[in-house]
C-alpha cells in the first residue's frame, strides 16, 4: 500500500482525485505544517466480514439461563454489600 501526503490547500483542491487514489488501495495522510492531521483509506479494508453460524455446536446455554438470580447475588448487582 502506497501513502502519500497532501497538504490540506492541495487536499481541497484535489479531492476527487486524492479519493480515486484511495479507492485503488493507497492511503493519503493530509497534513498542516508538515504534522499530519487525518488519514484517509478505503473503507472496506477494515470491515470484517459476518460470518453466522461460526459457533454453531460449540456453545451450550444451560437450561434456567433466565432463572432468577439468588437474593444475594441480585443485591451485588444492584451495589448492595451483603453483610454491610
Amino acid at each position: 500500500m502506497t501513502i502519500q501526503t497532501y497538504n490540506i490547500k492541495d487536499a481541497k483542491a484535489n479531492l476527487p482525485r486524492l479519493l480515486e487514489e484511495v479507492a485503488s488501495g493507497a492511503e493519503v495522510i493530509i497534513a498542516e505544517k508538515g504534522k499530519a492531521l487525518a488519514r484517509i483509506s478505503s473503507v472496506e479494508a477494515g470491515v470484517p466480514k459476518i460470518r453466522f453460524g461460526v459457533l454453531k455446536g460449540k456453545v451450550k446455554v444451560a437450561e434456567d439461563f433466565d432463572a432468577p438470580l439468588p437474593d444475594e447475588l441480585l443485591s451485588e448487582f444492584e451495589g448492595n454489600r451483603c453483610g454491610s
